[in-house]
This record gives C-alpha cells, sequence and structure tokens, in this order.
C-alpha cells in the first residue's frame, strides 16, 4: 500500500514504480521482472478466482523464471499461501510470499527489506536445484512454510508465526537454511496446476454458551460441504445433548466437518479428552497440527479436484504438501 496524498488515506501500490522506491532491486546480478493485476486488488477481497489467475501466472511464466515473489497484502496472505501450496504440484522453484506493515512510502517500512530478502531467497539456488522449492512466506527475519504460517500481530514486524512447524529459513547478516525441514523435490516431476477450488466450505469457532439456532444455522446453511470446526484445545467442544445431536445429524447428512484447535500451537488430538471421544466415534477428521488457514484452502482444494466424497476424505488424511504432521 502507499499514502494518497490527496486524502491521506491507504491506497494500492503501483509495483511499476517499485524501482523508484527500492532502488537496490537494481544492484542484483539477475533481471527482476514484475506484472501487477488490474486493478490491484485489497488482500480482504482476496478470494478462491484470484488464486486461480496468481497460479495461472506463474503457470504461464515458469520455464522463464527461477523463482517468483508475491507481494500481498498481510490480511488474508496465509490464506494465499496455504492455497497454492495445495495448486502447485512438483514445484521446483521458490514461490515467496511477502509484504509490509508499514506501507512502502513510509520511512520506517519494514516492506523494502522484505522485498529484497525474498528476492534474494527466490534467486537462491544450489547444484542446480532451488534451496526452497515451497510456497512459503518471509516476513522480517524469517521464511516459514506457506502452509504452516498463520499471522497473529496486526502491529508489529513480526506478524506471522508458524508454532507447529520450524522455520525454512532465518535472516540476519546471511541467509540461514534449514535444510532438514525444506521440501525435497523431484527433478524429473512435471509442474502442473490444479484449477479448481470449491468455497462451498464453512468455519464455526466453537465458544461458550454457543446456541443451538446458531449452531443449526450454519449447519444446515444451503449448499455446504464441508466444515472447519475450531474447538478447544486439543480437539475438545460442549457434550450438551443439542451440540452432539446436531453434529451427528450434519454428519449423517453427508458433511465434512475436519476438527482443527483454535490455539496458535498444539495439536488435535481427539481420543485424549471424553469431549473430544464423541466427536472422533460420530465421524469428525482429525485436522492434527493444521492451520485453520491450510485447512479451508484444502477442502476447497479437495473438493474442487476429487471425484468424490471417498476421495475427499482419502486426502484429508493425508498430508499433502506438508501441511500437517501425521
Amino acid at each position: 500500500m502507499a499514502i494518497d496524498p490527496d486524502t491521506n488515506s491507504l491506497v494500492s501500490f503501483d509495483f511499476s514504480m517499485i524501482e523508484e522506491k527500492v532502488p537496490e532491486i537494481k544492484r542484483f546480478d539477475f533481471n527482476v521482472d514484475s506484472t501487477s493485476f488490474s486493478p490491484i486488488i485489497d488482500s480482504s477481497d482476496m478470494k478462491p478466482e484470484v488464486w486461480i489467475k496468481l497460479a495461472t501466472i506463474i503457470q504461464d511464466n515458469y520455464p522463464k523464471y527461477d523463482g517468483f515473489v508475491v507481494l500481498h497484502g498481510t490480511d488474508t496472505m496465509a490464506y494465499t499461501a496455504s492455497a497454492l501450496s495445495f495448486m502447485l504440484h512438483h514445484l521446483g522453484k521458490p514461490v515467496v510470499f511477502t509484504g509490509s506493515q508499514l506501507p512502502l512510502s513510509t520511512i520506517r517500512t519494514d516492506g523494502k527489506e522484505n522485498l529484497i530478502t525474498a528476492l534474494d531467497i527466490a534467486s537462491t539456488y544450489e547444484n542446480g536445484l532451488a534451496k526452497v522449492p515451497e510456497v512459503c512466506i518471509f516476513f522480517q527475519d524469517k521464511l516459514f512454510r506457506g502452509n504452516r504460517t498463520t499471522k497473529y500481530n496486526a502491529e508489529h514486524f513480526r506478524a506471522f508465526r508458524s508454532d507447529n512447524y520450524p522455520p525454512l529459513a532465518e535472516a540476519g547478516v546471511h541467509v540461514k537454511y534449514n535444510n532438514p525441514y525444506i521440501h525435497k523435490v523431484d527433478p524429473e516431476a512435471a509442474f502442473s496446476v490444479a484449477k479448481n477450488m470449491d468455497n462451498r466450505v464453512g468455519l464455526l469457532k466453537i465458544f461458550p454458551g454457543i446456541s443451538s439456532t446458531f449452531l443449526q444455522a450454519v449447519l444446515q446453511a444451503p449448499g455446504l460441504k464441508a466444515l472447519v470446526l475450531e474447538t478447544f484445545g486439543s480437539g475438545n467442544a460442549p457434550t450438551d445433548k443439542y451440540f452432539l445431536g446436531l453434529i451427528e445429524k450434519a454428519l449423517r447428512n453427508d458433511l465434512i466437518i475436519l476438527n482443527v484447535t483454535q490455539c496458535l500451537a498444539g495439536s488435535v488430538a481427539m481420543g485424549r479428552y471424553e469431549t473430544g471421544i464423541h466427536l472422533m466415534e460420530m465421524g469428525v477428521y482429525n485436522g492434527g497440527d493444521m492451520t485453520t488457514e491450510a485447512a479451508i484452502t484444502k477442502l476447497m482444494y479437495l473438493l474442487g479436484n476429487t471425484l468424490n466424497i471417498d476421495e475427499v476424505k482419502i486426502g484429508l488424511n493425508k498430508s499433502l504438501k506438508g501441511e500437517i504432521y501425521l
């Protein structure tokens, strides 16, 4: 974003002016080309159609470039990075998302350093192979796997965290890569893109005192195919008869329910406590240590790219792109 001098409000930044704001880009020993959406999209307006357009841009330009950097608003960056991690198959090149907490036009912006380091990471190869052939997020001084990342702070420069998976790299005087945790690519596999994303997915965060009328309205939403259920702690939910009864009825009506924890760190373990055992016995799927962003986009991907519900269920029990520890 940049500050509009007439209204003093934040407006979308024209990337064609980037070298004026970040002249250091000219000092790289590689070429940097750019493309922008027209009109430029605020991240709060993000949707599957935009993910498909972004994936298509990468696909069309894949043979021409060694890596890709995506400038993206922070609000939904983890959703987009998660979505693209599922959509891009046999990725052999870096796709690095980054952005800023302060607009690029401000003196103390974090955007300049984030962009420079993201470009450096996206261009780094070793023995002919990309150092980080993943969809990832770089922010402040950490590179995270995209589908393991969530935004947790709206004010600090360290806006993102990945509590359940280590950083892929850390940037200081040097960029230090955490090689054991970086995905290894098959150089012989052909890159491809899945472009179907089904948004008939819902999200329900459990809270004390949740009413039966509210729960029923969510579970019976017209067209709903799958629901991410954010539960307490390690996958616990109320044991009230109305709650379990409505969940069971929804499952009988073929609604897919995926259980993830509301906590930033830790994992769902539905067999640990009685409150979680009920959900497991009814057929609620264990989301393990997945982020909400990964759970939502994984369901959209599976619903859009599988032949039937059985294949969706098989996919939920697998780590497709390193999004879950099994």
